[in-house]
């Protein structure tokens, strides 16, 4: 699927690149590239990420390039492939989702063995890491495996363990779905989407802008200097903020010039409040630079990507 002229999907490069929503011909040129030295290979999910679902291609300079796919858990192959270009085309039409995008190639079955037996989790274990979970999905930043992370932890005590990895992985992949299936009913532009593209102007105005950044007002504003790369100035919301955000609450933005001067200060609040009014967010603030911009009221219906 294309959107925009992007394709639907995020890549993750061997060297630690991430990629989203990027063109048929940029996803080319990213296959076109890997073999080198701690570049040779490129991940490819779908946008929302979906369980057991992705392709990938492996490539040494010299050699072949190895394609996988995969569809479900029992359903993984691969081929190798001695044509870049056929290799590209043929990961640009599983990312579009092509009808017989894989025709006309030698597939061979991964085995991969039988799937591991998971135990059910105590109702009241799994019920209280069900509803942090839940939490930080209506956030909508976190990947599947940062929230496999936060599941198999959350109830951590000293030695004791409740979560398995395993359960944990099972447990965040039923309640993704759902949540998955819930946003296929949202319809237009969502706020928190409003609130990204007002981030992006600001970004190509010269503020750094910042979405669920750090921990806490004071991580954050500790923190925000070290993205500057020659902005004048920064705003940003933190993760707490976020989840309030998500509880149905507005949201407070925190911001300031970095030469540290009301004047910068002011001016940047009055920037960020420009870029909210021209997305059609609503703002409260009353000029003062020590005060947070609050935006509301919000609907927060953050789409997943993973």
């Amino acid at each position: 699927m294309e959107i925009d002229g992007g394709l639907d999907i995020k890549v993750e490069t061997e060297n630690w690149q991430t990629h989203a929503r990027i063109s048929a011909e940029r996803l080319s040129g990213l296959v076109e590239r890997i073999g080198g030295e701690r570049d040779r290979f490129l991940i490819v999910q779908r946008i929302p990420d979906l369980p057991d679902v992705f392709a990938q291609v492996w490539h040494e300079e010299g050699g072949a390039y190895r394609l996988e796919h995969r569809r479900s858990h029992d359903e993984f192959f691969g081929t190798d492939l001695t044509d870049v270009g056929r290799t590209a085309d043929l990961l640009t039409g599983w990312a579009r989702q092509d009808a017989d995008w894989d025709a006309g190639v030698d597939w061979e079955l991964i085995e991969l063995g039988p799937r591991e037996e998971v135990p059910d989790l105590p109702d009241e274990v799994r019920k209280t890491v069900e509803e942090r979970v839940r939490v930080r999905l209506r956030c909508g930043y976190d990947t599947r495996r940062v929230l496999a992370e936060i599941a198999e932890d959350y109830l951590v005590k000293g030695d004791e363990r409740p979560v398995s990895k395993p359960q944990a992985q099972r447990l965040v992949d039923r309640l993704w779905l759902e949540r998955v299936a819930e946003q296929e009913a949202w319809e237009g532009v969502t706020d928190p989407e409003r609130l990204t593209r007002a981030f992006e102007a600001l970004e190509a105005a010269g503020i750094t802008a910042r979405e669920n950044f750090a921990c806490c007002r004071s991580c954050g504003t500790g923190e925000i200097g070290a993205e500057r790369e020659d902005a004048r100035g920064y705003v940003f919301f933190h993760q707490q903020v976020t989840e309030q955000a998500a509880e149905g609450h507005g949201l407070a933005l925190y911001y300031g010039g970095f030469d540290g001067s009301d004047e910068t200060t002011t001016a940047v609040g009055q920037e960020v409040v420009a870029a909210l009014t021209t997305v059609g967010l609503s703002t409260q603030w009353d000029g003062d630079p020590g005060r947070a911009i609050d935006v509301g009221p919000l609907n927060w219906r953050k789409r997943l990507v993973g």
